[in-house]
């Protein structure tokens, strides 16, 4: 393969702990680390790698602006062809602050702002949180960081502190709300339901006017209890009783929604620290979950992304597929893609000529223009697949050779 094909199909750095977001037909990742002998390195916090779906190729684009420090833990969600990113944690401790970027940019330079004219009093400085996105509002649950003395309440479960500047450390499960059209932070009044226990390392996802939570971390405790937040009215669900089987305890998982009532729930680390490969759906009607059977066993992922595709895909990129408490060594730059819904004809037709373009070569010139601009795409799309599997084929080989 010449060295500009290998160029062209190059995929964006290993990572875990990093933000991803779907805008268009575009996946954009930003942040997150890696580990170089031993050490966590963050990933250049002026690069963001965008990947095309109909071509399947990844770009790097230098970023400018107000950056962000190089973070892991931060927690990104997109609105209205925006990048937001908030928390974190960095080289000197937790963040707080907020930062956004346009990804709609007409001039293809990604400038970073850092929204300081705000209103309200933004959440106390930490990682590992989610958020909800919903009617312009970025909704921020739960996180491990830190507080003062005078900021300890009920929403903090601490884990550590240190008397002597009397900072605390510990997960929360505070509810945060900023407004992107006003700038302006608040805090709502929760009117009904128990709260789900402080957790970091939980995951979050939106399906109508409520705001879903799974599992997380506190302690060290791993659970797998679902809750819900209405989004409208501030009530909690308190703990859902499910129905049936349901997925075991986890954090640094992943959940996704898909189609109007069912959430697809991936990976994680066990409570017996085990990196899982399991994927599970739950369906709001049924309130019940259903273990997915044909997902192959050898691709578990953690801290990794989830992102919803224009064709109810579910694209999962990076994360590590080993336990990063004791082996930081596996995180990952393959992109596992989920399909949880039949695809389009035509979807189905550019894909078969894209696969056997070689087959095809004479007839494809005479496709409509429209047409032979999606079935280039598609073809180049499967020729980045299988230089990718060769290139893994081939590192695997290298990599047996070795050990013998």
């Amino acid at each position: 393969m010449a060295a500009d094909s290998a160029e062209q199909f190059c995929v964006a750095e290993e990572r875990s702990g990093h933000c991803a977001v779907v805008d268009g037909n575009f996946l954009y990742v930003w942040g997150g680390y890696v580990s170089i002998e031993e050490n966590e390195v963050y990933l250049p916090n002026d690069e963001l790698w965008i990947y095309e779906m109909d071509s399947g190729l990844w770009t790097m684009h230098l970023m400018e602006g107000e950056l962000p420090t190089s973070m892991s833990g931060s927690c990104g969600a997109s609105i209205n062809g925006k990048l937001y990113i908030f928390g974190g944690f960095d080289d000197k401790g937790y963040s707080n602050r907020l930062y956004y970027v346009n990804l709609r940019t007409k001039n293809g330079t990604y400038r970073w702002k850092k929204i300081t004219n705000f209103k309200g009093q933004p959440p106390t400085p930490r990682d590992k949180l989610s958020c909800w996105v919903y009617k312009d509002r970025l909704i921020y649950f739960g996180g491990y960081g830190c507080r003062k003395h005078n900021e300890l309440s009920d929403c903090f479960d601490v884990h550590d502190a240190f008397w002597e500047g009397q900072i605390f450390w510990g997960w929360h499960n505070d509810v945060h709300v900023f407004d992107t059209t006003t700038q302006t932070w608040s805090q709502p009044a929760i009117r009904g339901g128990d709260p789900p226990q402080p957790r970091a390392a939980h995951t979050c996802a939106v399906l109508g006017n409520k705001g879903y939570i799974f599992g997380g971390r506190v302690l060290q405790t791993r659970m797998n209890d679902l809750h819900c937040l209405n989004l409208d009215t501030w009530t909690w669900s308190g703990r859902i009783n499910i129905t049936g089987e349901k997925p075991k305890d986890r954090s640094w998982h992943t959940l996704t929604p898909i189609g109007e009532d069912r959430l697809f729930l991936f990976g994680g680390l066990s409570s017996d620290n085990v990196p899982l490969s399991d994927g599970w759906i739950h369906s709001i009607t049924t309130n019940g979950w259903k273990q997915l059977t044909h997902l192959p066993k050898s691709r578990p992922r953690l801290w990794h992304t989830a992102c919803l595709g224009k064709e109810g895909e579910v694209m999962v990129f990076g994360g590590s597929k080993d336990d990063l408490h004791f082996m930081d060594t596996g995180h990952c730059s393959d992109l596992l893609i989920f399909q949880t819904q039949p695809y389009s004809l035509l979807r189905l037709c550019l894909d078969c000529i894209g696969k056997n373009a070689a087959l095809l070569k004479n007839q494809i010139p005479c496709l409509p223009s429209k047409l032979l601009q999606q079935v280039l795409k598609k073809i180049t799309f499967w020729a980045a697949v299988n230089h990718r599997q060769e290139k893994k084929a081939e590192t695997e080989r290298q990599s047996q050779l070795n050990t013998t």
